[in-house]
């Protein structure tokens, strides 16, 4: 099985970048406090990358 990580939006997307809302989107998040579990991949961690200041990565 491949390795997952959970990412949770932490903070409001209100003052963000419409570009940085559309990476938030496409994680999968929509709600505060919402989080999904993503297949661990580069391009999971190069989009959590870009928001990293909005979500908290954790490591299943």
């Amino acid at each position: 099985m491949a390795k997952m990580v959970k990412v949770t939006l932490t903070k409001s997307t209100i003052g963000a970048s419409p570009r940085q809302r559309k990476v938030v989107e496409a994680l999968g998040l929509k709600k505060m406090h919402q989080s999904v579990e993503l297949v661990d991949s580069e391009v999971t961690r190069g989009a959590v990358k870009k928001v990293e200041h909005l979500v908290t990565l954790e490591e299943l």
